[in-house]
């Protein structure tokens, strides 16, 4: 919880300068809808990495990955749930086939470790945080119609102030952090990357394609990690990279494909 904590709060306190300005003016069409505002809030920031990193306590990472490989397909169902939005048979396509190769990546080639994965309280703290995550995603085409740098720093600071109390409790039962330069630099890197500059660019990819399209990039995130692992922890690149990666690249084209009005 104070790793959620800090990292909002950092990235609140950094945007807040480059939004200052929109803000202002943007400010009455916020409070006006402040109630899509808090649970935007409530779903996107307070909930989805706080719950995530409880459970990462508990679970193992190889679980996470195939876990959070599945957002694509809960945006879509949340999409249809709500706004009745329904995925062209290439959307569907497409997350199926790059969420084989998010499996491909994940389970390192082998049915076997793939068979034998299960389900424990970790997984279910993550499940349930992209369930609730995947809303967002979903609703946030009626998000308010403000700069992106307004509504950003609005969520963030609003999501902070939902976290503190359960940051509080978490202090209060005994919990501590670490106080090293490592630490800090850590949570910098936290705050300034995953949060303020990735979520900018992700709500902006939302407007731009939609939330089913932009949440298919999820799938690049066992690439990145198995590129990042090669470049700077001495891992060995497998054969099942590669086809991974060529699926994950091929679900990915295969959804951008729209069809043609007849």
């Amino acid at each position: 919880v104070a790793l959620a904590y800090f990292r909002w709060t950092g990235a609140f306190l950094i945007g807040l300068g480059f939004a200052w300005p929109h803000l202002k003016r943007d400010w009455p069409v916020l409070r006006r809808q402040w109630k899509l505002m808090l649970l935007l809030s409530a779903t996107g920031i307070a909930s989805y990495n706080t719950m995530s990193y409880i459970g990462l306590t508990e679970t193992t990472a190889l679980n996470v990955l195939l876990l959070q490989s599945a957002m694509p397909l809960v945006i879509l169902v949340w999409a249809f749930g709500l706004f009745r939005d329904r995925p062209n048979l290439a959307q569907a396509g497409g997350v199926l086939v790059s969420l084989a190769g998010v499996a491909t990546i994940a389970a390192q080639g082998s049915l076997s470790i793939l068979l034998h994965l299960s389900l424990n309280p970790g997984d279910v703290w993550v499940l349930v945080a992209m369930v609730i995550y995947g809303s967002y995603a979903a609703m946030f085409r009626h998000r308010p119609r403000t700069h992106p740098m307004s509504f950003l720093v609005a969520t963030m600071g609003l999501g902070s102030c939902m976290i503190l109390p359960f940051f509080l409790w978490e202090r209060a039962s005994g919990a501590t952090i670490a106080t090293d330069w490592q630490a800090f630099a850590a949570l910098a890197y936290i705050a300034v990357f995953p949060s303020f500059i990735a979520y900018l660019f992700f709500n902006r990819g939302i407007e731009l394609i939609g939330a089913a399209r932009a949440g298919q990039s999820m799938h690049l995130m066992p690439v990145f990690g198995a590129v990042l692992a090669v470049a700077f922890l001495g891992e060995r690149f497998h054969v099942y990279h590669a086809i991974g990666i060529a699926l994950i690249a091929a679900g990915i084209v295969l959804a951008s494909f729209k069809p043609r009005p007849t």
